[in-house]
């Protein structure tokens, strides 16, 4: 399904293919060659564009998000697993982002990189060509450090100063009520839903 958002709608190259149940919402681009599988999900919010390169798969259940301060680029010939997700980070060419992995705003995974199942790669965090993060793993940090999830305390330290709240919803750590103050902003930036209009064919 094409949806227009915010004035913007999807542009999906002629050679490329959306499945019929996926979504494709604002400002994407899908590439040639490319494959939106079924039941994922791209969606540029108002201000916030995705460009999806060529022959890439984006497969069943993915999530690919854009915000007006965090745009998505995947490169050319990138395999996005089932049930991933990527919001507002740059993934360079041939990189297998596997399924269920996480990565977040403001990362950037470099050329021929893998995330393997049910890792994470946190905000900001930038990976070097052909570094590898392992099952359930998790990478922190430019450059990134590569930890397993039993080390919270050491991964906790490099990610806090990274400051999730500020950079994504440009609010300090210590506000009073911080998170009435993120779900608000939230509610008010995703209201703009309500215009969106299908796009036929």
């Amino acid at each position: 399904m094409l949806i227009e958002h915010a004035g913007k709608q999807p542009r999906v190259d002629a050679t490329a293919w959306v499945a019929p149940d996926a979504t494709v919402c604002g400002d994407v681009i899908v590439g040639p060659g490319s494959r939106v599988l079924y039941g994922a999900r791209l969606i540029g919010e108002a201000g916030g564009a995705i460009r999806i390169g060529r022959e890439c798969i984006v497969m069943e259940n993915a999530v690919i998000r854009a915000s007006r301060k965090h745009s998505c680029t995947i490169g050319d010939h990138c395999l996005i697993g089932p049930n991933a997700h990527v919001t507002g980070a740059t993934v360079e060419d041939e990189v297998f982002v596997a399924t269920g992995a996480a990565i977040f705003h403001g990362a950037l995974l470099g050329r021929g990189s893998e995330v393997r199942v049910h890792a994470t790669v946190h905000l900001r965090t930038r990976l070097d060509t052909g570094a590898v993060v392992p099952i359930g793993w998790v990478a922190v940090g430019d450059p990134a450090r590569i930890l397993s999830p039993d080390r919270h305390d050491e991964i906790w330290e490099i990610q806090k100063p990274l400051d999730f709240p500020d950079w994504v919803y440009g609010l300090d750590r210590s506000t009073p009520d911080l998170m009435q103050q993120v779900t608000r902003r939230l509610s008010q930036a995703l209201s703009g839903h309500a215009a969106d209009r299908v796009i036929d064919g």
